[in-house]
């Protein structure tokens, strides 16, 4: 008789069921203990700890590992899972609610004492997979460790406050009283802020400092790869990253959803091996589509992290040129002083002012405008500050689609809101066109890509754009050709960024 019965892994399946916690499957757990030596999984002494328990799933993962490891060592079964569960794993939930899914996963039984656990030494329901209920500590209405809002998570105590034991410490290393060998897990990555726009702050890097003051040998973790690039209070530790030459290791996904099906992460995912005792240039492995690149490379020849292998020759040869770069000309992301939500009447009297917002034009006295007053009565292109779609992704062909939409030549009496920034300003509208065209070339979209850490665009993201003469027009032949770059370089390039239709204002072909 056929058996088509389907018998998951109950952890598989947690992995895929939200998107506001970001759970690692077993397959990815284990993709990332592979990246440690083999030679631990056989050392009794070797101690674990996950700082951030979710499911359990590496716990899980490397009991099975030591399980075996361990066998001729300690051949009798269950001396054996009580040697490895109360001796070299141990844990810190994030919840209440994943403290008790991990030692479920861990254990076999929520209450590490109970009569279904398999391990029978623990004297207490927590093990060695722990949780304490902790409150922030508001100074400022932030809390001091995580930055939390107060207005946010200051809650009763029916309501979990997200105080992450681990980061809500300055000594980390007095929560166990013991030192670990290897740091392993899948941090929480943002908080909401409260700010404008409920902005969220990362979180994942407190994570990965922390750990870091502990020491282990090995210290390896899954987190967003927005750090490349740094941004919203990322820049000191992209610094302290690139500059690391312990970390000998990363596997960078370009599409997050590879590792995560179920979610969105803008930027993508990473996981790194720290070697505490090896310094070296780092093992860089790009995956993008299923297409995997492997370079072993300094991570801080450039001010971010280059994450294509490919991109990194080209990125040499433009900085050689030694140019000037066409940040020069940007302006600030609010060029005239107008918010994003200002608009102006339906109808135009007199001489008033063109305004362009996220989805109207009206018009505005020029007594309204709060600053870039030298910009007002030039030709100038107007480029939307969102320059990704799909959260930043590539598609199904494994392209990016980057200036999205809203890029145009502005004419003398046009302005904008805060929605877009501005591009050079110019007597003449030839140049206006020319520096539109030049926007538009895959050449300069791909150098884009490289700083790009979100869908929003900055100044920051065209720093390895040059500036050119924009008395002439430009295509990626002619920038090709003047840059000297290779048919294999150029194929990248043009397999990496989606055609635009160089006749409308920034949409591109489908």
């Amino acid at each position: 008789m056929k058996n088509d019965s389907y018998n998951p892994d109950v952890l598989s399946c947690i992995a895929n069921l939200s998107n506001d916690e970001v759970f690692t499957p077993p397959s990815l757990a284990n993709q990332i203990l592979d990246m440690l030596p083999s030679e631990i999984w056989s050392n009794p002494n070797i101690t674990f700890l996950d700082p951030v328990c979710k499911s359990g799933v590496f716990l899980r993962e490397i009991a099975k590992r030591l399980m075996k490891g361990l066998e001729e060592q300690i051949p009798d079964k269950q001396s054996r899972i009580n040697h490895i569960f109360s001796k070299q794993l141990f844990g810190i939930a994030i919840t209440e609610m994943t403290a008790l899914l991990s030692r479920r996963s861990v254990y076999c039984s929520k209450k590490a004492n109970s009569k279904y656990s398999i391990c029978g030494v623990f004297k207490d329901e927590q093990g060695n997979i722990r949780y304490n209920r902790m409150n922030h500590k508001w100074e400022k209405k932030k809390c001091v460790y995580c930055g939390a809002s107060q207005d946010v998570y200051d809650r009763d105590d029916t309501l979990e406050t997200y105080a992450y034991n681990f980061i809500h410490t300055n000594k980390p290393e007095e929560l166990f009283n013991m030192k670990f060998d290897v740091i392993i897990g899948n941090p929480p990555y943002q908080l909401e802020t409260g700010g404008a726009g409920r902005q969220a702050k990362p979180i994942y890097n407190l994570f990965v400092e922390q750990a870091k003051k502990l020491n282990p040998k090995y210290l390896v973790m899954i987190i967003p790869s927005r750090w490349f690039s740094g941004g919203m209070g990322l820049n000191s530790f992209r610094d302290i990253m690139i500059n690391d030459r312990n970390i000998v290791k990363i596997v960078d996904f370009v599409n997050a959803k590879d590792c995560f099906p179920q979610n969105s992460i803008s930027g993508g995912v990473c996981y790194f091996l720290r070697d505490r005792d090896n310094q070296s240039d780092c093992e860089f492995i790009s995956i993008n589509s299923g297409k995997i690149d492997k370079m072993i490379r300094p991570i801080n020849e450039f001010p971010v992290l280059v994450r294509y292998n490919k991109a990194v020759s080209i990125v040499r040869k433009i900085l050689n040129s030694n140019e000037k770069i066409i940040d020069e000309i940007i302006s600030s992301l609010m060029p005239f002083g107008l918010s994003t939500n200002v608009r102006g009447s339906k109808s135009r009297i007199n001489d008033e002012l063109v305004l362009h917002s996220s989805n109207d034009i009206t018009f505005i006295n020029r007594d309204k405008i709060k600053n870039g007053f030298d910009l007002i009565d030039k030709y100038k292109v107007m480029i939307s500050k969102t320059g990704a779609e799909h959260a930043g992704e590539p598609g199904k062909n494994g392209m990016f689609k980057i200036l999205t939409s809203s890029l145009k030549v502005l004419k003398p009496g046009e302005v904008c809101t805060h929605s877009y920034f501005i591009i050079g300003k110019y007597h003449k509208q030839i140049k206006a066109e020319n520096t539109l065209s030049y926007l538009k070339t895959k050449f300069v979209r791909f150098l884009i890509l490289q700083s790009m850490n979100s869908i929003n665009l900055s100044k920051l993201v065209f720093q390895f754009v040059p500036l050119q003469d924009f008395s002439e027009s430009w295509t990626d032949e002619k920038l090709y050709a003047k840059y000297g770059l290779t048919e294999e370089e150029i194929l990248f390039i043009e397999s990496m960024i989606r055609p635009m239709d160089l006749s409308q204002n920034g949409d591109e072909d489908d």
